[in-house]
């Protein structure tokens, strides 16, 4: 019985071992090469940072509103 409860534990280890080397972390918001892995991590703001890209025309609203953020308050010119 010890020696099974052993290499299941072992099989754990070495699987989660192998899940952590190839799993590519990150944060989903994050763009390629940026900052994550803390949960006080702010992505920086506009579409260069954003992992992905708008579909449209980044207009200045969007710049300022994605500024804000995670703050509740609107932009000042909104």
């Amino acid at each position: 019985m010890l020696i099974k409860l052993a290499a299941l534990s072992a099989l754990g280890y070495f699987g989660y071992r192998y899940y952590e080397k190839n799993h590519k972390g990150g944060h989903a918001a994050f763009a390629e090469g940026q900052a994550s892995g803390s949960h006080t991590d702010v992505r920086d703001a506009g579409p260069k940072a954003m992992r992905d890209k708008p579909e449209g025309e980044w207009t200045k609203t969007d710049e300022e509103i994605d500024q804000t953020f995670p703050a509740s308050d609107p932009p000042a010119n909104y």
